[in-house]
C-alpha cells in the first residue's frame, strides 16, 4: 500500500473529506425539495430532521478522510474494494451512533465513498467522467466481507425488477453524468441562482431514477408520480421560472400525499455536487 507521506497528499485527502461532508449538508439544506427533509421541514419523514441530517454528515467526516487516505494513488483491486467496503460499514456505525439508530445517509455513504476513493486513486486530479469510471471499476469488484443483508432498497429492486444503487455505481453513475451534472451546468449557464440549478439537477435525476426509497414507500404509482412530476418541472422551464416553481409545488404536494421521499435521488444529488466541486475540469458538456 502506498503510504500518505507527503503533506500535499494529506491535505488533498482532507479536502476531499470536507467537500463530501459539505455536499451532504448542502443537499440537506436545499429547498424546496419534494418529499425530502430541507430547510422548511421534515418532508415525508417522521424520524428525520435537518439537524439530524447535518449531525450525520459531520459524523461521517472521519470515514470520508480514511477513504481518501486509504485509496490514495492505489489501483482498483479486490484489496482496495474490501477496504472501502469495511470503511463504509464502519461509517454506517458512526452514523447510527450519531443519529441514535436513524438511517440518514446509508445510500450516500455508498455513492460518495466510491467517488471519494476514485478521486483519491486518481491523485485528486481528474475529470468527473474519469472519477465516475474509476468508481465503477471499484463497484464491480467483489467484497467478500460484505454481510448478506437484504435491505429495503434491495427488496424493492427485486420486487419491482429495477436497478438500484449498486447498478448505478457499477454503470458509472449515469443519472449523475448524463442527467444531473449536465442539467446543473445548463441551468447555471442560463443565469439561474445556485439553488435553482441544484433543484433542476435533482429534477433531472428524478425524471428516470428507479428510486427504491419511493418504491418502498409508495410502490410503482409513487415512482411514476415522481418521474412525471419532475419532467413537468423541467418542461415548464425549471425552478428558475414561475411555471417551474408551480410544478415543483405540485410535485411536493403529491410526494407528501403519497408519503414518498426520493432519498435515492437526494443521494445522487450529493454525488453530483461532489463531482462538480472536485472534477478538473468538469467533463460534462452543456
Amino acid at each position: 500500500m502506498k503510504l500518505l507521506s507527503q503533506t500535499h497528499a494529506e491535505g488533498q485527502a482532507q479536502q476531499l473529506a470536507f467537500i463530501a461532508r459539505d455536499c451532504l449538508i448542502d443537499e440537506a439544506r436545499l429547498s424546496p425539495k419534494p418529499g425530502l427533509v430541507d430547510s422548511r421541514g421534515n418532508g415525508a419523514h417522521h424520524d428525520l430532521t435537518l439537524d439530524l441530517m447535518e449531525r450525520s454528515a459531520h459524523s461521517l467526516t472521519p470515514t470520508f478522510l480514511q477513504l481518501a487516505q486509504q485509496s490514495w494513488q492505489r489501483p482498483a483491486d479486490i484489496a482496495l474494494r474490501e477496504t472501502v467496503g469495511r470503511l463504509g460499514r464502519e461509517g454506517e456505525q458512526q452514523m447510527m451512533a450519531a443519529t441514535k439508530g436513524v438511517n440518514t445517509h446509508r445510500g450516500a455513504i455508498w455513492a460518495l465513498g466510491l467517488l471519494i476513493g476514485a478521486s483519491a486513486m486518481l491523485n485528486g486530479n481528474a475529470s468527473a467522467q474519469q472519477i465516475a469510471d474509476t468508481a465503477a471499476l471499484l463497484a464491480r469488484l467483489p467484497d467478500h466481507a460484505a454481510p448478506k443483508v437484504f435491505s429495503k432498497g434491495l427488496k424493492a429492486t427485486h420486487q419491482y425488477r429495477v436497478p438500484g444503487a449498486r447498478e448505478e455505481a457499477q454503470q458509472a453513475f449515469p443519472h449523475v453524468m448524463q442527467l444531473a451534472l449536465p442539467q446543473l451546468l445548463r441551468t447555471r449557464a442560463m443565469g439561474a441562482n445556485e439553488s435553482e440549478a441544484r433543484l433542476d439537477a435533482l429534477m433531472a435525476i428524478m425524471t428516470s431514477l428507479s428510486d427504491t426509497c419511493v418504491l418502498s414507500r409508495a410502490g410503482m404509482p409513487g415512482l411514476q408520480a415522481m418521474q412525471t412530476g419532475a419532467r413537468a418541472v423541467l418542461n415548464a422551464g425549471g425552478c428558475a421560472t414561475v411555471q417551474g416553481r408551480d410544478a415543483l409545488a405540485k410535485l411536493d404536494a403529491q410526494m407528501l400525499a403519497l408519503n414518498a421521499s426520493p432519498g435515492g435521488a437526494a443521494d445522487l444529488l450529493a454525488a453530483t455536487l461532489f463531482l462538480d466541486r472536485v472534477s478538473q475540469p468538469a467533463s460534462c458538456s452543456i
